[in-house]
């Protein structure tokens, strides 16, 4: 004799993996999905934040007639004259799980979202990890060298190549290109997407917003003079004119009224770091 019970057949349930850990069926589970994770990733942030706070000051500092250099491997290169090799391994070390976290996006990352938004993201993800890992790269060269001096000679010797013209140009292009997707960043403020406001006032809300809006428009005029300087050394054969932010701040400062407008580069440079922090706050990680 069968016996039936009123209680609902519920195994199949039971059996849902993505019920036993209270996520939705088909909700993708992120490695990185832990609160060391989560603190380490925070604190890279951070550190981004300060090399930029250090660039901004080293920026009007050229403004003012300083000949120090001014890229980002010079506030590097302050950070070890203050002795704080240990910093710059630190650094280091923040951005490149930074760098690594934002590659697992790039590949595989933002399924949550529709397809056409999901390839946008992914390539901000590849862009993310490119800027994260060239200031990463710079910290532990400067850690275990002191100096970082290669750059220039880097684009002498792939001058010097028959190829080398139409490579520096290239390079140049695609430093450009980049500059203008930073700036629709911050006219369009895409960038908000990618943070979380719970919690926050309206205040902290609007200034992280306007913080952001400012810092990557600034980061984008930076960027764009480097590429444009790196294209005249490719045409000039001159391989000084594409050193660098230095080389991109000393160019501005020389221009009529370039003094104030190294300042109000330095001052959007600053605004990008101060966005930074709060971006180490409110990033969605």
């Amino acid at each position: 004799m069968e016996i039936k019970s009123d209680l609902p057949d519920i195994s199949g349930t039971l059996l849902r993996p993505g019920l036993v850990s209270g996520r939705r069926l088909g909700e993708d589970r992120p490695m990185h999905d832990s609160k060391t994770f989560d603190l380490i990733a925070r604190g890279g942030l951070v550190c981004y934040a300060v090399v930029h706070l250090l660039v901004a000051w080293l920026a009007a500092q050229v403004a003012l007639g300083d000949h120090a250099k001014a890229d980002k491997a010079g506030a590097l290169q302050l950070v070890v004259a203050e002795g704080g090799a240990w910093l710059l391994w630190l650094i280091a070390a923040g951005l490149a799980v930074l760098a690594m976290w934002q590659l697992g996006e790039a590949i595989t990352g933002h399924r949550h979202v529709k397809t056409r938004r999901r390839t946008v993201r992914r390539i901000v993800s590849g862009i993310e990890v490119v800027l994260y890992g060239l200031v990463s790269y710079s910290a532990v060269k400067i850690a275990l060298a002191g100096a970082d001096d290669g750059q220039s000679s880097l684009v002498a010797g792939i001058l010097a190549e028959s190829y080398g013209p139409v490579l520096v140009t290239l390079a140049g292009v695609a430093v450009v290109a980049v500059a203008v997707f930073l700036a629709q960043r911050g006219f369009r403020k895409t960038f908000v997407r990618e943070l979380d406001f719970g919690g926050a006032t309206g205040t902290a809300r609007t200034v992280t917003i306007r913080l952001g809006q400012i810092g990557w428009i600034a980061l984008s005029a930076a960027y764009g003079t480097i590429g444009v300087l790196t294209v005249v050394a490719a045409v000039t054969f001159d391989p000084a004119k594409a050193s660098g932010l230095d080389a991109a701040l000393k160019t501005l400062s020389a221009q009529p009224y370039g003094g104030p407008m190294l300042l109000a580069l330095a001052a959007g440079i600053a605004a990008f770091g101060a966005f930074a922090l709060l971006d180490a706050r409110f990033r969605k990680i």
